[in-house]
């Protein structure tokens, strides 16, 4: 796969870049940021940058699965007007149907004087499925699972798997490991709550997913932003549905001391930052996360959105050399921009006892809009797995040694910043 490294290290800088490639400016004569040469749904120019050869990376996936021009929609053609231009072509095809079909119409489910319209009715409903699916729409695809489920076994089948969870949590037939991790109420109850954030509100694109390790011990290493820590949750959720596994999230002292959240924190699989814990899960072959900005990344201000802060004093790196994991660099687009945070009331802060406490734009929207103003923004994310970052090869004696923690932590840091910035140059819009 051919990457695309952006080599800038300031918005500024990052937006200057992205205009001179967009009026046409070239490097030796050669444009260095080809665009897609695949095409849309709607039969228009991709606007994505290629990185995969002369693709970019959704037309990658999709490449061979475009549908041939008899079937295809004409351009700007929604789904069911699709339906409806292919009901009047069946409309003004032969009564007989065809040599093919020596029973006619009439072979058709349904058909005849009462049954012609369900025939009707049903061969435009799969139609409209069919184009949906094409398109790639999330939330209609999901609609139509759910109306599928009203007449299948689907739905018979969530109602009892909700009615098993309900009886596990009344007769106390479920685990809770040394952390406090009760899996079931996770995996069953809290997940499902926050799947549709992840799949309709903020959209999560996720790439590199096969970096991450399918079983054993892995350190997830991720950007941390947005002045609240929902991207820590998103990310845990988008690791479960890919893989199958529960990130263990390592959180902060404060997090575990604020009453409600630290037992609830506690409840999905995260614990403390320290390394006694960290150790155990990694030893124990657990997939483990941690966003080592913690709070300076979640408190910075606007006009440092995805410029990293200090990585600490790599703890981390000597956490996943003890254990001699793969550590995984990990890229989050979108959650700078659901909450920015224009000014931090420091004082205040210090009399709460809190890291910060931010002053962002959807306050100024409360007098019109009321508490609903205080929504996060609905920004498209994109979540990029980089190459695993291998440990063994210095050997466990090396989490003792302080030059060799720098100098992965910094080679860590600066994998993620490169990712940042190239999905930055890849993306078209904030909220698109």
């Amino acid at each position: 796969m051919m990457e695309q490294h952006a080599e800038v290290i300031s918005m500024a800088e990052q937006r200057a870049a992205r205009d001179a490639r967009d009026s046409g400016a070239t490097r030796d004569g050669v444009s260095d940021r080809p665009r897609c040469q695949a095409s849309t749904a709607a039969d228009r120019p991709c606007r994505n940058y290629a990185t995969d050869g002369p693709l970019c990376r959704v037309h990658a996936v999709q490449q061979g699965e475009r549908p041939t021009p008899s079937d295809a929609s004409p351009p700007d053609e929604g789904p069911v007007e699709h339906a409806r231009r292919q009901g009047r072509d069946d409309a003004a095809a032969p009564a007989g149907g065809g040599s093919g079909d020596p029973a006619g119409a009439g072979s058709r489910a349904g058909s005849g004087d009462d049954g012609s319209s369900d025939a009707t009715a049903g061969d435009a409903y799969e139609r409209i499925a069919e184009e949906v699916r094409r398109r790639g729409w999330r939330m209609a695809i999901d609609g139509l699972a759910a109306l599928d489920a009203v007449d299948s076994d689907a739905l018979a089948e969530e109602l009892s798997t909700l009615a098993g969870f309900l009886r596990r949590r009344l007769t106390g037939d479920y685990d809770i490991d040394d952390f406090g991790f009760d899996e079931d109420l996770t995996t069953n109850l809290l997940m499902p709550l926050v799947r549709p954030l992840h799949r309709h509100y903020w959209r999560v694109a996720s790439h590199g997913v096969e970096h991450l390790p399918a079983d054993g011990g892995g350190l997830v290493v991720a950007n941390h932003a947005g002045t609240l820590p929902l991207d820590a949750i998103i990310t845990r959720l988008d690791i479960f549905d890919q893989t199958g596994r529960h990130a263990r999230e390592l959180g902060a002292d404060l997090v575990f001391r604020t009453p409600f959240i630290g037992e609830w924190a506690r409840k999905t699989g995260a614990t403390l930052a320290s390394g006694n814990d960290a150790d155990r899960l990694l030893t124990a072959g657990e997939l483990v996360a941690v966003w080592p900005e913690g709070f300076k990344g979640l408190g910075k201000p606007w006009k440092d959105r995805y410029k990293l802060q200090r990585f600490g004093r790599g703890g981390f790196v000597a956490t996943a050399l003890r254990a001699q994991v793969p550590i995984v660099p990990t890229a989050i687009v979108g959650s700078e921009e659901i909450y920015p945070m224009i000014y931090d009331l420091r004082l205040l802060a210090r009399a709460l006892g809190v890291p910060y406490f931010p002053i962002v734009a959807q306050m100024f929207a409360v007098p019109v809009f009321g508490p609903l103003a205080l929504l996060p923004l609905p920004s498209k994310w994109v979540i990029e797995y980089g190459e695993p970052i291998d440990t063994t090869a210095f050997g466990p004696e090396a989490a003792d040694d302080p030059m060799t923690v720098f100098d992965l932590t910094d080679r860590v840091r600066d994998t993620i910043q490169n990712m940042l910035h190239r999905n930055l140059m890849g993306r078209r819009s904030v909220f698109l």
